[in-house]
């Protein structure tokens, strides 16, 4: 039987050392899931609930192996429900390649069912290579460099097969005019700016009296370099939303996320520094960072498009964040006045006992601060843990405590909801053998999340570690949009929009067969934490949280406290429990505290 292009598309793929795609049938792909058949499901298909979720999952296995992530999806409404996490993937700069089908080529351009223009639809997405094979030649090159280009420049890139393409017996492309052969591999290389562009940054870090760090993902590799930088430099290090597990936060500098969602000791050392150095991040709230003029600034980024983004930095640096580090730290010299450090350090320990006393504010039931606290000290030592978009991310980036080893991620530039359990199945397929944790909203729940219980359901007996948790904080409310419509808007709640309809997600997970557990008493939340991870396979933990419980920022200007003034003045449903939690919340700051 002749070799065809869905035969060739498959092997192509073992070649790459892919072993996983995830996806969702349809005839727009039918000549593949042949394929598949033929080569005894390698590398294997796995079916996702939805084609949205097949991107995330794909997204979330490349997040934590660091190798390309593949889904594949029909034409039409296959490609279409796609996008949400391939934008996801691209805006983190992450690897996925997306195989998509379409209609035969006889049928193009005659309004055929599921006919879509599918090169203005991703022309976005896949901006960086996107390309439809139209004849067996193609093929090689064409996969080929939808792997290198998302591998090399971590972004998403797409192939788009007709239905018809995909039945042709391949023929390999010939030695001719116009014919394009393929290439196995990725070249690798470091970047390191030149020494003139390093003594230049030096001679800025070692002027500075209080040096500020900050590192996103990009930074992931240089741990220990970052750490070394900030002895050197007497520095405290904040941390992008998205690189949380960058650096121990058992470290005593370490001032934790940035931002928004961030803690007080990022924002009062970004207040008060005179040089920042930020390190493979792309932090978008230039608000959270010093103000302009106010402090000198270095950047490493590996991507120059990165470089000045959100700072006036005076000296940007292009090249990888460890071999960089590695270059720059002989030319560094060591404070010898520490009082800056030493003040970031008191605000650190002040910080972690503010965040201990306002886990412990009542509630009514109970308080969603009090589920992150109690899971931070239980968080195993090779866990995985994923956020979903929403109020739980407040609790993420500010209760849980990464140690070394501790991997963890949300969407961050998208902040699609939605994708905290399908990253979750994603990292289960990268890393089988390690605990997972998902923390996630109702909403989230709703609009996806239970689906995609129904796949780690499926394939829970197939993981060594067969543990995968998913905590459900159920309020019964879009929190998250819910607070920023008092504190940026001046709304009340709008409750046709905001209130959630009663679902249990942990009364679906027990009808899978897995564990499900529903947490309404302040004393319960600990114990519920060590049964789920205890358990012997894939476990829901609901907890009934109080939606009155302020995500408070690390600092409220006066235009938020107006907003939710006259928010609350306008009649919000909730208004007297809001500004009851929120002055018990707010009053942890004030209270007497010790050394720690």
């Amino acid at each position: 039987m002749a070799e065809k292009v869905s035969d060739l598309l498959l092997k192509r793929l073992r070649e790459w050392g892919v072993e996983h795609v995830f996806g969702y049938p349809g005839d727009g792909i039918n000549g593949l899931l042949a394929a598949w058949d033929r080569a005894g499901d390698r590398p294997r298909f796995l079916q996702a609930r939805h084609e949205e979720l097949a991107a995330f999952e794909a997204a979330g296995y490349a997040k934590f192996s660091g190798r390309v992530g593949v889904c594949t999806a029909t034409s039409g409404p296959g490609a279409v429900h796609l996008l949400n996490g391939l934008y996801d993937a691209k805006l983190d700069h992450v690897p996925v390649v997306a195989v998509v089908g379409q209609t035969d080529r006889s049928g193009m351009g005659g309004s055929m069912q599921q006919e879509v223009d599918l090169h203005a639809l991703y022309k976005d997405v896949a901006a960086q290579y996107l390309t439809e094979v139209t004849v067996p030649q193609q093929l090689p090159n064409a996969l080929d460099r939808a792997m290198r280009v998302a591998e090399s420049r971590r972004t998403v890139t797409a192939v788009i097969i007709p239905a018809d393409v995909q039945e042709l017996d391949y023929v390999e492309p010939g030695h001719a005019f116009k014919m394009v052969p393929g290439t196995l591999g990725t070249a690798r290389s470091v970047t390191v700016p030149d020494r003139d562009a390093l003594n230049r940054a030096a001679d800025v870090l070692n002027a500075g009296n209080r040096v500020a760090v900050m590192v996103g993902q990009g930074a992931r590799g240089a741990r220990e370099q970052i750490a070394e930088a900030a002895d050197l430099l007497g520095a405290g290090v904040a941390k992008a939303l998205l690189g949380k597990d960058v650096i121990s936060d058992e470290e005593p500098y370490v001032t934790g996320a940035a931002g928004l969602l961030g803690t007080r000791p990022s924002y009062e050392m970004m207040r008060d520094c005179d040089t920042l150095l930020m390190v493979g991040s792309g932090f978008p709230y230039s608000q959270y960072l010093p103000e302009y003029g106010q402090a000198r600034g270095v950047q490493i980024d590996i991507d120059p498009a990165m470089l000045g983004l959100r700072y006036p930095f005076e000296v940007p640096l292009l090249g990888d964040a460890r071999e960089t580090l590695r270059e720059l730290l002989p030319l560094l010299e060591r404070k010898r006045h520490r009082g800056w450090r030493e003040t970031i350090e008191q605000n650190v320990r002040r910080w972690w006992q503010v965040q201990d006393r306002r886990a412990g504010v009542p509630a009514d039931p109970v308080n969603p601060e009090l589920v992150a606290h109690e899971l931070s000290p239980r968080l195993p030592d090779d866990a995985i843990v994923t956020a979903d978009s929403g109020s739980a991310t407040n609790w993420y980036a500010r209760h849980l405590r990464f140690r070394a080893g501790i991997r963890g991620s949300v969407s961050g530039s998208l902040a699609t909801m939605g994708c905290a359990v399908p990253y979750a199945v994603g990292a289960k397929f990268a890393h089988p053998d390690r605990p997972v944790i998902a923390m996630a909203g109702d909403g989230a729940m709703q609009m996806n999340g239970m689906n995609e219980l129904i796949t780690a359901a499926l394939h829970a007996e197939q993981w060594s570690d067969p543990r995968l948790v998913v905590a459900v904080f159920d309020n019964g409310d879009l929190n998250q949009v819910t607070w920023e419509m008092r504190a940026m808007g001046a709304s009340p709640q709008f409750v046709p929009s905001q209130r959630l309809p009663r679902a249990s997600s942990a009364a679906f997970a027990r009808s899978l067969g897995m564990t499900g557990i529903r947490v309404e008493e302040p004393d319960r939340v600990g114990e519920a934490w060590d049964e789920a991870l205890a358990a012997r396979g894939p476990a829901v933990v609901e907890f009934a949280t109080d939606p009155s419980v302020p995500p408070i920022p690390p600092t409220a200007t006066w235009d938020q406290m107006e907003s939710m003034t006259a928010a609350l003045a306008k009649g919000d449903p909730e208004a007297w429990s809001v500004l009851a939690q929120g002055v018990r919340s707010k009053a942890q700051e004030f209270l007497p505290w010790g050394r720690r």
